[in-house]
């Protein structure tokens, strides 16, 4: 099936990539006349040189769809800024050299400081590309590692997906409150603006509403989904909506929770129909592993490449490295783990319907439960100050009164259910005295 030119969003017959991600030496040339050829290891050429030729046909084509907000279509040299298309990204020395003798890099040769033995070569840079992490992703997601771009947590992703598509003081991307509130910090770092679209009272995306908001300026969008705090999914259909709708920039879907929910609600399942979207996940939440800070980005290989170029050089330690292979390579663990809290999700959600105090649960697709109940703040801060903490969301857009509780362990989940029916209570016997 034909894709739309990165760049100028031409149809182009797209050469395959070889087992390294990369496009063989000997690309031909489309029956459009383009050609693209993976760059991310020549430190000689820029996005920009990909394109060989553009057919007047073509361009005539390009303008057509780009008017018309094409879904097949990347438009990259529209959306990126163009000092990055133009950016020769820094070469590193494992870039060329992985294995041997090494004395390219200026790295202690003598070893590592710390007591012998050293398995990992701590003294040695990591694979700055982590091949062998992405690897062992696609046996388990259905991605391929070229679309893969991994970072310090998601939040690396959000921040150089900002720095890449938003030139500071021009460009805006949308956000939908209640939402993560990292998409606005990293905005107002780099001088972005953000336009605010909130969600229903139902916490649903409001499409129409979203599309009227949205201009040639609208870089990014983002959706959380499952969302935090509302922990609840956002169809994929919504996604598939929104770029039907005619919005061209990118639609950046956060999917740090979606392993809480089954496998066909992740808006993976999209990438091949639309190249403008990018998919966040992590290993923070299912995998149990927010130690180790490891996120990824997931989506056409020319935006993982853009990522790839803006990164810092060696941005994932070989400790994570270790880590994340150990992990990946037997999941048995994670699915345990993951069962676990599905079930102990529902039995918590259970009880708290049942309480009479608890006056509203929000449906849970995520590893929390979002609930609204009186005296919230002061709850919180009683049982936090008595070793029990949970999240007040109260000051969030429609989630007046209302506390997030993360799943447990059972005997956790039993000691907040306890501790949140007594220091109701408690509040409850001094508002009834106060009166």
């Amino acid at each position: 099936m034909d894709q739309c030119d990165a760049l100028n969003g031409t149809p182009s017959k797209r050469t395959k990539l070889d087992v390294n991600g990369k496009y063989p030496d000997n690309a031909a040339k489309s029956a459009e006349g383009v050609y693209v050829r993976e760059l991310i290891f020549q430190e000689e050429h820029t996005i920009l040189d990909e394109v060989a030729q553009i057919s007047e046909e073509g361009k005539t084509e390009s303008d057509a769809k780009i008017l018309g907000g094409d879904p097949s279509c990347l438009y990259l040299r529209e959306l990126a800024r163009p000092n990055v298309l133009k950016l020769k990204p820094y070469r590193c020395a494992r870039d060329d050299y992985d294995s041997g003798i090494l004395l390219d890099a200026n790295e202690n040769s003598v070893g590592s400081c710390i007591p012998q033995p050293d398995p990992l070569h701590l003294n040695r840079y990591p694979d700055p590309y982590m091949l062998s992490i992405k690897k062992l992703i696609c046996k388990i997601r259905p991605i391929r590692h070229e679309q893969i771009f991994l970072g310090v947590g998601s939040d690396e992703a959000i921040d150089l997906s900002i720095r890449i598509f938003c030139k500071p003081g021009i460009d805006k991307i949308l956000v939908t409150p209640p939402t993560y509130g990292m998409y606005m910090v990293c905005a107002n770092i780099n001088d972005v603006g953000v336009i605010t679209v909130p969600l229903s009272p139902e916490f649903d995306v409001r499409i129409p509403e979203t599309l009227a908001a949205v201009d040639e300026t609208t870089k990014l969008l983002f959706l959380c989904s499952p969302g935090n705090p509302t922990s609840k999914l956002i169809p994929n259909e919504v996604v598939r909506e929104i770029f039907q709708g005619g919005y061209r920039g990118i639609v950046v879907v956060d999917e740090a929770y979606v392993d809480f929910s089954p496998p066909e609600k992740s808006a993976l399942n999209l990438l091949d129909e639309f190249p403008r979207l990018v998919v966040l996940r992590t290993f923070s939440k299912a995998f149990g592993l927010a130690g180790i800070r490891l996120g990824m980005a997931v989506g056409h290989p020319d935006v993982i490449r853009l990522m790839n170029n803006c990164k810092y050089p060696y941005n994932i330690s070989k400790l994570t490295e270790d880590l994340a292979i150990r992990a990946l390579s037997d999941t048995s663990i994670f699915e345990a783990n993951l069962s676990l809290l599905l079930q102990e999700r529902e039995r918590v959600v259970g009880i708290l319907k049942s309480l009479p105090m608890v006056k509203k649960v929000h449906d849970s697709d995520a590893n929390f439960i979002l609930f609204q109940i009186d005296f919230a703040y002061q709850i919180y801060k009683h049982m936090a100050e008595n070793g029990c903490v949970i999240r007040y969301r109260g000051m969030e857009l429609f989630c007046e009164g209302c506390l997030r509780a993360t799943v447990g362990t059972p005997k956790e989940n039993d000691t907040m259910l306890q501790k949140l029916q007594e220091t109701y209570n408690l509040f409850l016997n001094d508002s009834i005295s106060a009166k």
